[in-house]
């Protein structure tokens, strides 16, 4: 099985990538979430994809991991009149934007001379997702979106319990064995409840990400790019692929009704809520998962 890694200049940056699998076949990109490094898609996900008849490229965003980091200062803002106006559907000041973000994923296809390819997004990664398909659809296959939103007005909020640790960590000047334990708690907030990962575990998980790459200020500048979007409702109508929409039953960082407002606005789409899961990507899901988002794959094909 082919396992490459590279680091591909795209405009005025570059973006880390792995490419999995044989390159004639057909090719999937995993787009993660906000902070979130190309690593946080397993494995073994990865590999059941190419098991399955598929190319898998997954990579960091830009700001994250081994991406290029961005220089540009963010404006102050009062951070929950952010959030109110976020709740509300509308943009607020921003770095950059999902649009950017996702133009840069079609800037990677473009390096790898990847001409078409089915998407597969995770949270923040959705919400690129589906704005690709929307803006690109002469490069999409299909999409398949996980434990996401389309950040329309009156979506219920996120559970403070979940919420708070994403948003306010310990600071990057503290001890390794500080952050250590906040992503512990983070990961256990945010994770699924019938999966559970020992404490040792994700201690151990999160340690690799550290040694890999540690950038509180990309983070905040994704974050930020959620807001600065806002709602991308309106992107619906413009997406004819075949579409899937999972989440779990129990994710209290992105609510089940985030999930059920994207598959209800994409004409066609088919909505699967899973018992127990949070918001994470539990080995034992992984033969579920990847069977669902083949299944609509193989569909569009």
């Amino acid at each position: 099985m082919q396992h490459t890694k590279g680091v591909a200049q795209v405009g005025d940056i570059e973006l880390a990538y792995e490419r999995w699998g044989k390159e004639t076949d057909p090719a999937v990109f995993l787009i993660m979430g906000l902070g979130a490094q190309l690593l946080i898609w397993p494995d073994s996900f990865c590999q059941t994809l190419v098991d399955k008849g598929f190319q898998v490229i997954r990579f960091d965003n830009r700001d994250i991991g081994l991406s290029s980091k961005i220089k540009k200062r963010s404006q102050k803002q009062n951070f929950w009149l952010s959030i109110a106006r976020f709740q509300l559907g509308l943009p607020n000041p921003s770095p950059y934007s999902l649009y950017d973000m996702a133009g840069d994923t079609i800037g990677l296809m473009s390096v790898l001379n990847i001409q078409r390819a089915h998407f597969i997004g995770a949270s923040m990664g959705g919400m690129i997702a589906q704005i690709i398909a929307a803006k690109y659809p002469e490069r999409v296959l299909s999409l398949g979106i996980l434990f996401s939103s389309n950040n329309q007005p009156f979506l219920p909020p996120p559970d403070p319990r979940a919420f708070l640790p994403l948003v306010k960590g310990p600071g990057a000047n503290a001890p390794r064995e500080i952050l250590l334990q906040h992503s512990v708690k983070l990961f256990t907030a945010i994770g699924s409840p019938a999966y559970r990962s020992t404490p040792e575990e994700i201690k151990s998980f999160a340690g690799q990400l550290m040694d890999r790459s540690f950038h509180p200020a990309g983070v905040k500048r994704h974050f930020l790019a959620v807001m600065g979007t806002g709602n991308i409702k309106h992107l619906a109508r413009h997406i004819h692929v075949p579409t899937v929409v999972v989440h779990g039953k129990e994710d209290r960082l992105l609510r089940p009704a985030c999930s059920k407002a994207i598959a209800k606005s994409i004409k066609g789409a088919h909505l699967e809520l899973i018992e127990g899961m949070g918001h994470d990507i539990p080995q034992a899901l992984v033969p579920r998962l990847t069977g669902i988002f083949a299944n609509n794959m193989h569909r569009a094909q």
